[in-house]
């Protein structure tokens, strides 16, 4: 259940906002209290099967964000162009006059074995996954030290953070690399009060479709890797944004460098 009052007076920056994970965040911190500044490209990618964001998919984050009665800056840019990056998180701060919270979310992922990866392929899901969210804490952090009240880093990461899930080997490769970026800068910044963690989703309903389910029909092996101990047959977006908030939240304000899986179980297997 959200507590209304808990990120009053606070704003959060979060990237890939304008559709799935991202637009549960900005929503759920909105609810919350908070002011959001919201970031998306607003393209489609090039590697990609599924099609991607929209200026009006943007718009409406904007829209539900307002209905709360909070503000809401909305910058397109791309996670891989760290100037427009931080021309975008520093407009958004100018406007709202502070940052709390940073939700590093912005990705994409394709499907293949991995040695069948193209080249182009390999290089989007790294630049995007990793390098963006790189580009992210690289424009945030010093406001954050900045300010001198601490605050608080969540990056999207995924089970294929924490395992080595088939089919998704550019995905997992970055993922990994995000997990092990959160662990470094949770020991830099804990002198600083700025927490960092990491949350790793798995089968979450976002809308989005990949070839993942036909290559997995009739290779029992390989979908069992992705098979969750819980009935549920999907997470919603809503319940990954719920997690964010905790870690974001004052009550967590001793937990930092942990991985906090949301994922019907499917690391306990």
């Amino acid at each position: 259940m959200a507590q209304a009052d808990r990120f009053d007076g606070r704003v959060a920056f979060i990237t890939g906002a304008a559709r799935g994970i991202g637009r549960a965040a900005a929503v759920r911190f909105a609810r919350e209290g908070a002011d959001i500044i919201a970031l998306d490209v607003c393209a489609d990618l090039a590697t990609t099967s599924y099609p991607g964001s929209t200026r009006e998919d943007l718009e409406t984050t904007r829209q539900l964000v307002e209905k709360h009665g909070r503000r809401a800056v909305t910058c397109v840019a791309d996670v891989r162009d760290f100037a427009g990056v931080k021309a975008a998180l520093d407009d958004g701060v100018a406007q709202l006059g502070r940052l709390d919270v940073v939700i590093a979310n912005a990705g994409m992922t394709t499907v293949a074995p991995t040695w069948e990866i193209s080249l182009e392929d390999w290089s989007e899901t790294i630049a995007v996954n990793l390098t963006g969210a790189f580009h992210t804490v690289k424009a945030a952090v010093p406001i954050l030290i900045a300010q001198g009240w601490g605050g608080s880093i969540v990056f999207t990461s995924s089970v294929a953070g924490l395992r080595g899930l088939p089919l998704i080997g550019g995905y997992t490769a970055a993922k990994h690399g995000v997990t092990g970026l959160a662990k470094s800068l949770a020991n830099e910044l804990g002198t600083h009060r700025i927490r960092v963690n990491t949350v790793h989703p798995h089968g979450v309903d976002t809308g989005l479709k990949t070839e993942l389910p036909s290559l997995l029909d009739g290779d029992h092996k390989l979908g069992a890797f992705f098979q969750g101990v819980l009935p549920d047959p999907a997470l919603a977006p809503d319940d990954i944004a719920q997690a964010m908030a905790w870690l974001a939240a004052d009550e967590s304000r001793h937990i930092t460098g942990i991985q906090l899986p949301v994922d019907l179980g499917r690391t306990n297997r």
